[in-house]
């Protein structure tokens, strides 16, 4: 589609926008369904682990392969990814039954619809980043937020449909859920998609992970993905255990909460942070995080702690969208290779950061504020690379 001649970056960017909403429906709607494929296929909750882990590992297989191919075309593989998203979706409704062993075509759906979020996760920021758009770092602050809005849209929209329908009428949200990556196909065939650099300028892994530089930019991605991922999977739990609410209402007030404020966290910077500098609002984001870490791990009174919960969100929004500005930035000619490492990164950090919570909480005899204490580590990191990387800057362009 173009403008005047030109090609119209609009369509560019809604295809994206979606593909992150794409990615928050593969993310978030499989959990939601936990106790009803207890139910229904009679599979122990233990086991059931096995989705979320399955989903990560090959989440982060396909973040490594992406960094492995250097000449990755872009519209054929984003395309790729919404339609095995849609495809994995769709067989959740279907394929369980087909098997003797229910769960063994649950984790099929999840392994196709990963390949799928892990394409969404390492091509839509180097095709936002790519198209000629004024204010880069606050692009790419919005197009995160995506993933936000997302998360609350299938949280609550799950909600409202099993709480009118019912459970028991779950395939036909799975399938309703699918013509969101479905549509999103389309998008991506006709809008215009530009290579973030040449094929043949881009740099190889090897070349990315040989810079010095690039091994605090990816330390400063791990400490993002855990500070995020650590508050976003164990608020429910929670809520559930220090408001002592049901794990419905623990869900809503807990990861959808989480993920509304951190939405608005990407959206305000997306919007008015145009004229601030990207790696001091991190700096100050990252205190915040470590304030509300600590308040939702040591205070005594339950409504205060979960409102640290809440306030992190807040504060982590920009962590991960300002990672990927920041080391674009100094590394332009990264190619696809740096993106699929940042990705990698971030989903070390994403399981990182809650195995962490969850080996202090188990040893402290259940006590998940334990385990947020133990966590706090990583804003903290955060901050400490942030530092560095401003130090490392100034001593530069003195020298220059």
């Amino acid at each position: 589609m173009k403008m005047n001649g030109a090609p119209d970056y609009r369509k560019t960017k809604l295809a994206c926008y979606l593909g992150f909403v794409t990615q928050a429906i593969v993310a978030n709607f499989t959990p939601l369904l936990f106790m009803v494929f207890y139910r229904e296929y009679g599979i122990p909750v233990s086991r059931l682990a096995l989705i979320p882990a399955l989903f990560y590992v090959v989440q982060l297989v396909t973040d490594f392969l992406c960094a492995k191919f250097k000449n990755l075309n872009y519209r054929k593989s984003i395309v790729i990814s919404e339609i095995v998203s849609a495809l994995g979706l769709v067989g959740l409704a279907f394929l369980p039954q087909l098997f003797s062993n229910p769960l063994a075509g649950i984790l099929l759906c999840v392994a196709v619809y990963a390949v799928g979020s892990g394409l969404i996760e390492v091509l839509c920021s180097p095709i936002i980043e790519a198209c000629p758009f004024p204010n880069k770092e606050g692009m790419m602050s919005l197009l995160h937020s995506f993933y936000c809005w997302g998360a609350v849209c299938v949280i609550l929209g799950s909600t409202l449909f099993f709480t009118l329908f019912g459970l028991e009428n779950w395939r036909l949200l799975a399938c309703f859920w699918a013509l969101v990556p479905l549509y999103n196909t389309y998008n991506f065939i006709v809008c215009p998609i530009e290579p973030i650099v040449p094929d043949a300028e881009g740099m190889s892994m090897k070349q990315l992970l040989g810079n010095r530089m690039f091994w605090l930019f990816l330390l400063l991605m791990v400490a993002a993905g855990a500070s995020e991922s650590t508050m976003a999977q164990w608020t429910s739990a929670f809520a559930e255990a220090s408001l002592g609410v049901d794990k419905a209402v623990g869900d809503l007030a807990g990861p959808c909460g989480f993920a509304f404020c951190m939405g608005l966290g990407r959206l305000w910077y997306g919007k008015k942070g145009e004229n601030l500098d990207l790696s001091v609002y991190m700096v100050w984001a990252g205190m915040l995080c470590f304030f509300a870490y600590l308040v939702a791990s040591l205070s005594s009174i339950p409504q205060f702690a979960f409102a640290g919960c809440l306030i992190s969100g807040l504060a982590v929004g920009i962590m991960w969208p300002g990672s990927i500005s920041l080391t674009s930035a100094r590394i332009p000619g990264g190619g696809t290779a740096l993106f699929a490492l940042l990705a990698l990164a971030g989903d070390v950090g994403g399981t990182l950061g809650p195995s962490l919570v969850g080996l202090f909480t188990e040893s402290s005899g259940s006590d998940i504020q334990s385990g947020l204490f133990a966590a706090s580590v990583f804003p903290v990191l955060l901050v400490v690379c942030l530092l560095l990387l401003r130090q490392r800057k100034y001593r530069t362009s003195v020298s220059l």
